[in-house]
């Protein structure tokens, strides 16, 4: 029988080796769930991210078990939080809980893990009330920006550049993977830049001809991007021009397009939960 468990604090480091001195590949964030494959000792485990296959170690302290029940329960009803930081409230304490955070059995209000209840005032949205559309990708990929640069990272505190197009899509509903190769072969490619539209993933290479970076189109020939910091530049069909650098940073491989719903009508409202809507709007 498989084992599961969940990630019951803020944002929790995976990786590459089983040592607090190994190199951080990922993160899990509140409530992702993930399938432990291996143990090491009484303090680390090997673990499969359930939302995107990403394999890495992780702290045993840092993870809550579950069962497969509980475990596919906690992958089915959820929210994703819409705040960047946003203080959740048990009876004798607070949780952090960062953008793109997942929030079990959330009920607009309220939501639980492993017997903890927790109260939630902040934005969030269900999955099935997502409808994607270029303009709600800009708009969460905008919600990053300034986040400092971290390797790794994929909360505010810290994104790497596919970690940011990860969790935007993610929350836009696309569930694509952890690395900026795997991410290439998704989509349409786009062939001339000149068609690229807002929303649009592209692609960067670097000397060695290996797609290690990524950024989401906006409107007007610029791009968003995790460099240094989430950052707004220009782009066309060299790459990522830097106009605090005077030059080109990042050297453009392929532009892809994920499916979208594009109208000329504006989009309809994304639907938050209840009673949340009432209190806030979403952007």
């Amino acid at each position: 029988m498989a084992h599961y468990g969940i990630c019951p604090i803020s944002i929790a480091p995976l990786r590459s080796t089983p040592s607090n001195r190994s190199e951080m590949l990922s993160q899990l964030l509140f409530g992702e769930v993930v399938e432990i494959l291996e143990l090491k000792g009484r303090q680390w485990v090997k673990v499969r991210c359930c939302n995107d296959n990403f394999v890495a170690w992780m702290a045993v302290n840092q993870l809550k078990a579950l069962t497969p029940a509980e475990s596919e329960r906690y992958q089915t009803h959820f929210a994703y939080s819409l705040e960047l930081f946003q203080p959740a409230m048990a009876g004798d304490h607070f949780l952090p809980i960062t953008l793109g955070a997942h929030l079990p059995n959330f009920d607009g209000m309220r939501f639980e893990l492993c017997e903890t209840t927790y109260t939630f005032s902040g934005q969030a949205v269900f999955p099935g009330n997502i409808e994607a559309t270029p303009e709600f990708v800009v708009k969460l990929a905008r919600r990053y920006l300034h986040a400092p640069y971290l390797w790794g990272g994929r909360s505010p505190m810290g994104i790497d550049a596919p970690g940011l197009t990860q969790m935007v899509f993610r929350m836009a509903g696309f569930d694509i993977p952890r690395e900026a190769h795997r991410q290439l072969a998704l989509g349409e490619t786009v062939d001339f830049v000149e068609q690229a539209l807002p929303g649009d993933l592209a692609f960067f290479e670097n000397k060695f001809n290996r797609v290690n970076h990524t950024g989401i189109v906006l409107p007007d020939g610029q791009i968003i991007h995790a460099s240094g910091r989430v950052r707004i530049d220009n782009f066309d069909h060299f790459g990522v021009f830097n106009e605090e650098l005077g030059r080109y940073t990042h050297h453009l491989r392929v532009i892809k397009r994920m499916p979208m719903r594009r109208a000329t009508a504006p989009a309809r409202p994304v639907e938050v939960a209840e009673p949340v809507m009432k209190q806030v709007e979403l952007f």
